[in-house]
């Protein structure tokens, strides 16, 4: 599966747009203490441990766009775009959020 931001495909036809697809990953809150409490690796204020979650959950919400292109017959996914959304949750405390990671696109078929 061929995977692209841009809107074409240097090089190729796209011969059918079959549709917009999407996949979504979320952290929850927990996850936030977590790595919060037991960050010992930050430098410059950075945090590994956080980053490779957001990297993990950034790739799930990838491979579930992946699937769904598949299932229309799509051999390619142009105009990617990534998103990163915090979502506050009613009921956890004024802190209740979660991370929300969403990746879409359209699913086309390619020559």
């Amino acid at each position: 599966m061929l995977l692209t931001s841009t809107p074409t495909i240097e090089g190729h036809e796209i011969v059918k747009y079959l549709g917009i697809v999407s996949g979504e990953a979320i952290l929850g809150a927990n996850l936030f203490k977590d790595l919060f409490a037991s960050i010992r690796d930050i430098v410059g204020g950075r945090s590994g441990a956080y980053e490779q979650e957001l990297r993990k959950a950034k790739q799930i919400a990838i491979d579930e766009m992946v699937e769904r292109a598949k299932e229309l017959g799509a051999n390619a996914i142009v105009g990617i775009d990534l998103d990163y959304e915090t979502i506050g949750i009613g009921g956890m405390g004024s802190g209740g959020s979660m991370l929300m990671v969403s990746a879409n696109g359209t699913a086309v078929l390619y020559e």
